[in-house]
């Protein structure tokens, strides 16, 4: 039996949602990482204007990266270089805090820092089914997922030292010298 919409357009979310394709499935996380972000940003501190300005600059990019293959493509190399600066500069901020691994802990909106990288670490992983689908990716979405993965990571690192909060360091029991 296949799904279909009846007449009532209240019990439609989404057009897309009976598909058989995982694009839907790349668009429903997507659309979950920008509520992320939108909830990233409402946790945020007065006293980090910086962050705020680039979650905010990032949250459409999040939506643009949404209808990027069911559409026209609708991130650029300029969007992904600006990202990569930014990355940069807070990297910059915890040199000693990026050489390994850390549990995942803090107070809001560091639990959803780290939801979001997990939601483009999903969307990363769905483009792949995507593309093995048949259906054309532009390589630049995997790749601005990945840095955006990296950079919900590195702003955990630095609301985190800049509240004095060190995390605990996870070692593996799988990966590693010991493993």
């Amino acid at each position: 039996m296949a799904f279909k919409f009846g007449k009532n357009f209240d019990e439609m979310c989404y057009p897309f949602m009976y598909e058989s394709a995982s694009l839907c499935d790349f668009e429903i996380i997507t659309d979950e990482l920008c509520g992320h972000i939108g909830a990233i940003i409402s946790h945020l501190p007065e006293d980090m204007p910086d962050i705020a300005a680039d979650l905010e600059q990032i949250q459409p990019l999040a939506f643009h990266i949404n209808g990027s293959i069911r559409g026209r493509l609708a991130v650029s190399e300029d969007d992904q270089a600006w990202l990569q600066q930014r990355l940069n500069h807070y990297k910059a901020e915890v040199p000693e805090r990026l050489n390994g691994f850390v549990l995942p802990r803090g107070t809001p909106p560091i639990p959803q820092l780290h939801l979001a990288r997990s939601a483009c670490k999903k969307a990363i992983r769905v483009m792949v089914k995507v593309d093995q689908e048949g259906k054309d990716v532009a390589m630049l979405l995997p790749r601005m997922c990945n840095m955006l993965c990296n950079f919900f990571f590195v702003l955990t690192l630095v609301i985190n030292q800049r509240r004095g909060v060190v995390e605990p360091e996870f070692i593996s029991r799988s990966y590693g010298k010991d493993a």
